[in-house]
């Protein structure tokens, strides 16, 4: 996918805030606004002497705590220079008058922090900590109401004229007035920032480490993840980008829910928001505001972006750990001048920017070097989190030929070849890149030697990984705890190689034209072009879009559809052709890709009527997948069943249920199953078990045997469901 766009650069730093700036905001022609655990609200405007800099030019003193959101009034009659709406740790909302500096209202009433502010009309609304929602007039409380069950994080105004609120119970709520007209369910941990999309919906920001776009009917339009920890923020401007900061020292720049840019600060990244010209401010916790731009006339000098870079390196320095210690903080060379006072003794010196290990050789009277020291995952830092589960490593990937960087998570407990496996399958890519990927996770870990560890953790489901925002004590409870059941939320298959596809139906009409017999079947020159320019739609628009295709396009696609011969039913357009792909003889291709056309739907919850409408036609086409001899063909179909299952307990349709379950069993017997795809139906037969209407139905299947073979398989994880299985079974 091709993306026109301009990377960022400093344009300048904005010093003397005395401890981390946690808030930033955008005050029209005014300057910019920002609040700090210094206790103070800064105002910056810009520096008539280099209209590169901003200067301070206001000190807010009054908060008795930590400052964090902010809201502008813009100028009216009672503020002819415009407002400040600050909230705090303290409890309060003050508001500013800027031609003064002095603030001219302070409001009273809730209980803990303020962490949200909107202006609706006129009146202040406040979220807190406290669950509450907050109305003020004219200096008073006019109403109040408990939004949530959990600390409320964020609070938003829609254009429409309804509020959005974002809460620690991980949900997101449309207000109209004091009503909650509907609940965004969706991610895993707190919702932190919340932010408009103009003429899309709202943005939400997560400490799951993804940031959402949701439409206001709640449907999730885009999901953008790619920081490694708690995203706090995110905003977005009228040119479609949008920005995200995190705890991971980042600030993310996004483009049709692609990372175009990741700019590394010397600290955690509270806040981002645009300038009104593209121009990106962000808030770090080292006191420093910095403001990025993409207009080479307004690039800071070299000696400053010396400085930042400079810092960037120093911080690195100070987070390093070897052996559980700073690096900073290990003894240098002149350590080793010290004689050991036993032999073999060990002791760890800095040497440039690394840890070197040394051993008292007792006989000859000196250090011998061992080598470097690799500290291991987490030397007390926050372990990076991908898809909202924790990962000793999330690496980048680039696999060229102009695609995205992927992530590719990994556990030092993992067998690389099987995390190699998994990844090539969840990225769709050739498992003939299995042996470069082994070979790059070791090269990455520095391991030498591996061996299967019993503690495995299953990057589909998240199995044994600390998940944010559970408890980390284990329950008292006497119930037996289960490894992989039940699986939460759907599987999808969603990269689409868009290039290739029209390569090979420009291929096939070529065909059609050689042939005369078959010669009227084919796509004319203008026919051609317009299939062109629908690829470059998709292709430019990835995740979500507002473009719409002409009633011709549509007409013919179908007309492709329902006239070329099924050999030539290209995969990738066989959305309404689930049927057809069935007839003697099938062709693997097809069947691939429209099951996982079908697996796809699982994504939006507006089909979820329909392939419940439609299940028992949509399971009997593809009931041969699991005997077929292709492994994606496996995977793709053992997906679909877990996706069912998820879909049918949460549906509570036991007929469903129970022709899935049948479907899970008669699967799990087979013998030449693809690990994975066992996996995924032991899963699904847990689930039902567990949380669905038919544990009676699988004992009756004898699912106690299955779930003993699971436990003498060789694969680690295979055996750990089949244990939860069997402990389902043993359950009254």
């Amino acid at each position: 996918m091709d993306i026109d766009f301009k990377e960022y650069q400093l344009r300048c730093q904005l010093r003397g805030h005395e401890d981390d700036v946690r808030g930033i905001c955008v005050c029209g022609n005014a300057g910019i606004a920002t609040s700090s655990r210094d206790r103070t609200v800064r105002l910056w405007s810009l520096d008539p002497s280099d209209e590169r800099r901003y200067s301070e030019s206001k000190i807010l003193l009054g908060h008795t705590s930590f400052v964090g959101p902010l809201v502008w009034i813009s100028p009216n009659e009672e503020y002819p220079d415009g407002g400040i709406v600050s909230g705090g740790m303290d409890t309060m909302v003050l508001v500013w008058d800027l031609k003064t500096g002095e603030k001219v209202q302070t409001l009273r009433g809730h209980q803990l922090q303020v962490t949200g502010l909107a202006l609706d009309n006129g009146d202040i609304v406040s979220s807190s900590v406290d669950c509450t929602l907050r109305r003020w007039r004219k200096g008073q409380s006019l109403e109040s109401w408990e939004a949530h069950k959990a600390p409320i994080q964020a609070v938003v105004k829609l254009p429409s004229g309804e509020l959005v609120t974002g809460s620690s119970d991980t949900t997101l709520k449309l207000w109209r007035g004091s009503t909650c007209t509907h609940t965004f369910v969706g991610h895993t941990d707190t919702v932190r920032g919340l932010a408009v999309m103009s003429g899309l919906g709202i943005l939400s920001a997560s400490h799951d480490g993804s940031i959402r776009l949701w439409a206001l009917s709640g449907e999730v339009l885009m999901e953008m993840v790619g920081h490694t920890s708690i995203v706090y923020s995110v905003d977005s401007h009228v040119s479609g980008l949008i920005v995200s900061s995190s705890e991971d020292c980042f600030a993310k720049i996004w483009k049709d829910g692609v990372c175009v840019q990741s700019i590394e600060h010397p600290g955690c990244v509270w806040d981002a928001k645009f300038l009104e010209n593209g121009d990106i401010a962000t808030a770090c916790s080292d006191g420093v505001v910095r403001i990025w731009t993409v207009n080479q006339d307004k690039i800071a000098d070299a000696l400053e972006v010396e400085l930042y870079f400079s810092q960037i390196a120093q911080h690195k320095i100070s987070r390093k750990r070897v052996g559980g210690l700073k690096l900073e903080e290990l003894p240098g060379l002149e350590a080793l001048q010290i004689p050991g006072t036993s032999d073999g003794q060990t002791k760890v010196v800095r040497e440039g920017d690394n840890g070197v290990a040394y051993a008292w050789n007792i006989r000859e009277q000196k250090w011998d070097k061992i080598g470097e020291v690799v500290d291991g995952p987490d030397g007390g830092m926050k372990r990076p989190v991908l898809d909202g589960n924790e990962y000793d490593h999330v690496f980048d990937v680039d696999i060229g030929d102009g695609e995205p960087i992927r992530k590719l998570p990994y556990n030092r407990s993992d067998n690389p070849y099987d995390a190699a496996d998994k990844w090539l399958l969840k990225e769709n890519l050739p498992l003939s890149y299995r042996e470069q990927v082994v070979a790059f996770i070791l090269q990455n870990t520095g391991q030498k030697d591996f061996t299967l560890d019993p503690s495995f953790r299953d990057p589909y489901t998240g199995s044994s990984a600390y998940v944010p925002g559970q408890s980390s004590n284990k329950s008292a409870s006497a119930k037996p705890t289960f490894k992989h059941v039940p699986k939460k939320g759907m599987l999808v298959f969603d990269v689409a190689q868009f290039d290739g596809i029209l390569k090979k139906i420009t291929e096939f009409n070529n065909n059609l034209l050689s042939d005369q017999e078959k010669k009227n079947l084919s796509l004319n020159e203008v026919e051609v072009s317009r299939l062109v320019a629908i690829v470059k739609i998709l292709k430019d628009t990835s995740h979500y879009h507002s473009s719409k295709f002409a009633e011709v396009d549509i007409a013919m696609l179908l007309r492709l559809l329902k006239s070329w011969p099924v050999a030539m039913l290209f995969p990738d357009f066989l959305l309404e052709m689930i049927k057809r792909v069935a007839t003697n003889p099938s062709l693997p291709a097809n069947l691939l890709t429209s099951v996982r056309v079908v697996t796809n739907l699982f994504k939006n919850s507006c089909y979820y009527n329909w392939l419940q409408k439609h299940r028992s036609e949509i399971l009997d086409v593809y009931s041969s997948c699991s005997s077929s001899p292709n492994k994606n063909l496996q995977l793709s179909y053992a997906t679909l069943i877990l996706n069912y299952a998820v879909l049918l307990i949460e549906k509570k349709d036991q007929e469903g249920q129970s022709q899935v379950l049948s479907a899970a069993l008669q699967i799990a017997e087979e013998e030449n199953l693809e690990v994975d795809a066992k996996f995924r139906v032991l899963v699904a037969i847990g689930s039902l078990m567990l949380e669905g209407l038919v544990k009676k139905i699988a004992i009756d299947f004898d699912v106690e045997n299955i779930a003993k073979i699971s436990k003498a398989s060789k694969e680690t994880k295979i055996a750990e469901v089949g244990v939860d299985i069997e402990l389902l079974t043993r359950q009254s």
